[in-house]
């Protein structure tokens, strides 16, 4: 299991809450303008790479745009968690309802709960509106619909890649994985808040029960896995969906990417480089690359 903090989608949840993902994504893997300089017609600076719109599924692939994990187990770990109770803070209470004047934040204005929604990671730590409801599009873009933008965090996409080497190399089971990650702060301000003082000044009140409530829903995902460990867990859960990355490294046909949208057509190396980043590796007649 891995389990950290993260900001918190005001769509989806709250300060407090525990996430747990099916989806992982590497939303910042684009190419970025200043957003003072991006044309009339584009939303955002960012566009996915190899790509000439923001709108447009990235056209050079580097592997580690989009994970998936096993879904029942996912459903499992949250029926576990369900049964902590989760801490809040007085502070965060209050900040919370801030949330409530806008009626697409509601989520954000209840109490901590767990949710089933999914993780964007970039090493960018970003904040506000506008980049955030691009990276939500990114989501969408990314998973052809099937992820809800949920927590935001910086260290998933590169575990997960860490974990699916092992699992090609039989070190690691990538069946087993799961993602915690428990609401620190809010994604975006409220309305009428300024963004700097959402991210630098404002006392949200959500770190101090993130961190315990790690502890608190992820003791319980524990004991339930050791408490139906001969019956269930020993020999592994299941998926019922695909599991991996957006190549099918570990078999199966992605539900998203080119391999969904390109009849899974194989990948074969090509000598082109750019820019001095090595290798690629060009899809048969998708015109998607992937880096190396």
């Amino acid at each position: 299991m891995v389990a950290g903090i993260a900001g918190i989608n005001p769509k989806v949840a709250t300060l407090g809450s525990v996430t747990f993902a099916r989806f992982a994504i590497q939303v910042a893997l684009q190419y970025e303008f200043d957003a003072r300089e991006i044309p009339d017609n584009f939303t955002t600076g960012y566009v996915p790479l190899g790509s000439v719109t923001p709108t447009q599924y990235p056209q050079s692939i580097y592997g580690t745009e989009v994970f998936e994990l096993n879904r029942p187990l996912r459903d499992l770990a949250i029926s576990f968690a369900r049964a902590a109770s989760l801490n809040d803070s007085a502070a965060a209470s209050a900040y919370r309802a801030n949330y409530a004047s806008t009626s697409a934040y509601t989520p954000a204005s209840e109490p901590p709960s767990v949710v089933a929604c999914d993780v964007a990671t970039s090493d960018v730590y970003f904040s506000g509106t506008l980049l955030s409801e691009a990276f939500e599009n990114t989501t969408t873009l990314f998973t052809n619909g099937s992820g809800t933008y949920c927590s935001t965090a910086q260290e998933d996409n590169a575990t997960l890649e860490a974990l699916l080497r092992g699992a090609i190399n039989n070190l690691t089971d990538f069946s087993r994985v799961i993602i915690l990650r428990t609401a620190s702060d809010f994604d975006r301000p409220y309305a009428g808040e300024p963004g700097t003082v959402n991210l630098f000044y404002a006392n949200q009140g959500g770190f101090e029960p993130a961190i315990e409530n790690i502890y608190l829903a992820g003791v319980k995902v524990v004991m339930g896995i050791l408490d139906q460990w001969e019956s269930t867990f020993k020999k592994g859960v299941e998926p019922d969906n695909y599991i991996g990355d957006i190549f099918g490294s570990l078999g199966g046909k992605p539900d998203f990417g080119p391999g969904s949208m390109f009849n899974d057509n194989p990948v074969i190396p090509s000598r082109l480089r750019r820019r001095g980043r090595g290798p690629v590796l060009r899809t048969m007649g998708a015109g998607v690359e992937k880096r190396m």
